[in-house]
């Protein structure tokens, strides 16, 4: 009987020391999958500029780095800033001029770190027959939204003319097709693909031209207000390492668009709904920037920010001009 009980005790005892060993093995993958940052990133799958972070994600890049991301799609850029101010998502990649006017509110939320995507001449102004340039819409209705109208204002003053020569019509990108065709604006200025949509909307009007043709492309070879690459500035001061992988993920995914585009446009398809071969066409239309010279590009796209909330300040989109080299910070991206 006492055998019986001492062997039923040691039964219990050696599970018991099983469970344990094996809770001890476990624990340390427990811990390490709580402490795993959790970095979400806020972006749009309707525009090409986000190929870069899409492939980092899908080729796991930041879960080699240790870092937990996922994709939040957010496809207004102001509603991304809202995000990452939340504390929601860790960064972005959004239009700057959203950026900048976040700046102008005195919002300290975030650092802006690099810019990844460029895609100069994709953004024009299609008119109506029987306009054959700017100078030919004054006192007219051009409609424009966000960017476009600072490419519309460069167009103008090519022409020797100022946005209060025409009649602006602020209108919303998914209108500009009727509203052009059905001639109530003489001309639109919005960005690809919706530009092409104008033309199909009226075959015979003219493209007055691009943001290639404005001074800021002849000053700094860029769209009058590409993508920037924005990242939560408390994770930057308490976390400075994260931050560091974090960047070093979404520039090698930026690298590997460059190197291989088939296979990235095979890769990020899915979140576009659309076939490869669509995507790599339209992936052909932009430039990527990864870890290759990133300072260099960093120190043209620094100027060009400060030079772009200069026009806007100057012409009343946002109260003042900021100080925007307060909300840049590099010094976490790794160098090449």
């Amino acid at each position: 009987m006492m055998r019986q009980r001492f062997s039923g005790w040691t039964s219990r005892l050696a599970i018991t020391l099983v469970i344990a060993l094996a809770a001890a093995h476990a624990q340390p993958g427990r811990a390490a999958a709580q402490e795993r940052p959790k970095l979400d990133f806020a972006g749009s799958v309707t525009w090409l500029g986000m190929v870069p972070v899409l492939v980092a994600l899908d080729k796991g890049y930041f879960a080699e780095a240790g870092l937990d991301v996922n994709l939040q799609v957010v496809l207004n850029s102001s509603d991304r800033v809202r995000a990452l101010t939340a504390g929601s998502v860790a960064f972005s990649n959004l239009g700057r001029t959203t950026v900048i006017s976040e700046m102008a509110r005195g919002n300290t939320s975030f650092y802006y770190f690099a810019n990844i995507d460029d895609s100069p001449g994709s953004e024009g102004c299609w008119a109506r027959p029987g306009v054959k340039s700017f100078g030919d819409l004054k006192g007219k209705k051009v409609a424009a939204n966000t960017s476009a109208e600072i490419t519309m204002a460069g167009l103008l003053a090519k022409e020797g003319l100022k946005p209060s020569d025409i009649s602006y019509v602020n209108l919303p990108p998914n209108e500009m097709q009727l509203a052009l065709a059905r001639g109530d604006v003489d001309a639109a200025c919005i960005w690809q693909p919706i530009l092409d949509g104008l033309k199909k909307a009226v075959p015979d009007g003219v493209l007055l031209g691009t943001d290639k043709d404005t001074e800021m492309y002849a000053r700094f070879g860029t769209m009058s207000a590409p993508d920037i690459m924005i990242i939560s500035r408390k994770l930057v001061e308490e976390d400075p390492a994260s931050a560091a992988k974090l960047a070093g993920a979404v520039m090698k995914g930026a690298d590997f668009v460059n190197a291989h585009p088939e296979d990235a446009a095979e890769t990020v398809a899915h979140y576009f709904r659309q076939p490869a071969s669509t995507v790599l066409a339209g992936i052909k239309g932009f430039t990527y920037y990864g870890s290759k010279d990133w300072p260099d590009h960093m120190r043209k796209h620094s100027a060009q920010m400060d030079y772009l909330a200069g026009w806007l300040a100057q012409n009343g989109k946002i109260p003042a001009k900021p100080d925007v080299k307060f909300w840049e910070n590099t010094s976490f991206v790794p160098k090449p």
